[in-house]
């Protein structure tokens, strides 16, 4: 069983491109689970056609000390798709990182995820604390991929989270897979991300193009797979989906200095 996370800059496309992803898996014939860890609750909203009505923290503080079934935190989405949602504490009370540790240990605990082919954690990869690290240092997954464009913050995000790969890489097998482009049509967003990628010692797997069917499949609340299966988008979204589940193309990477990163943004974002 293959056992990955997304990781990447709130806002990036991160979510979208995971259940993209995943959709196009269990098209494949693969058993998928995708895992939300992101207080926001909307990691699985396009394959469940809507935002996730219990998570797993809203079970925990409904239950008090009474019990927690699976059945309560175990929703099935488009195609057969495992989902679930960590959740996170209220606006402004309580720490996020500490909910996610929280909902996976309790989904441990209770033996709650079926085996599947695939389980897919998308974790919020811009916030500096342990509890979002926990997919990666407690060995839930092992193929960590980065979501990120050519803007400067999303890559300073995603170099910040290939430091906190390398930092644990050392104590068990979770390892760089790669970098997955998402794009933002900044100039030379390709080609900067092919040497960022080289830099870090892994590779872009993919450059997802911007395309309106994404915006307009996420309007109806749909993966791109479900509104427009014969588009060009869907097909870049198999193509990742095959390039993933075959891919053994793993490192421990080598962080930039943010000097190193800001010299590259400016060699690259310069050009026509």
């Amino acid at each position: 069983m293959k056992k990955i996370a997304f990781y990447g800059k709130g806002g990036i496309g991160k979510s979208t491109t995971a259940s993209n992803v995943s959709a196009a898996l269990s098209l494949m014939g693969k058993r998928v689970c995708q895992i939300g860890c992101d207080p926001k609750n909307d990691s699985t909203r396009l394959l469940l056609g809507h935002i996730c009505r219990q998570t797993v923290l809203d079970r925990v503080r409904d239950a008090g000390d009474g019990e927690i079934r699976a059945e309560d935190i175990i929703h099935k989405g488009f195609n057969g798709i495992t989902c679930v949602e960590a959740g996170g504490p209220e606006p402004g009370v309580g720490c996020a990182g500490r909910g996610i540790i929280v909902a996976l240990q309790t989904l441990e605990a209770l033996h709650a995820l079926p085996e599947e082919d695939l389980t897919l954690y998308d974790v919020l990869g811009d916030v500096v604390c342990g509890g979002f690290a926990v997919p990666i240092r407690e060995g839930y997954a092992s193929d960590i991929y980065i979501v990120s464009s050519g803007e400067l913050m999303s890559l300073y995000a995603a170099n910040n989270i290939a430091k906190g790969v390398r930092r644990f890489a050392g104590r068990g097998t979770v390892r760089l897979a790669g970098i997955i482009g998402n794009s933002r049509n900044t100039p030379g967003e390709r080609d900067l991300l092919e040497e960022f990628s080289s830099r870090l010692g892994t590779r872009l797997i993919a450059f997802i193009p911007r395309d309106k069917i994404v915006n307009l499949a996420e309007n109806q609340r749909q993966t791109v797979l479900q509104y427009a299966p014969d588009s060009a988008q869907a097909e870049v979204y198999r193509t990742l989906a095959s390039d993933i589940w075959e891919n053994q193309e793993l490192s421990v990477p080598e962080p930039l200095s943010f000097e190193a990163l800001e010299k590259l943004v400016s060699v690259y974002g310069s050009e026509d």
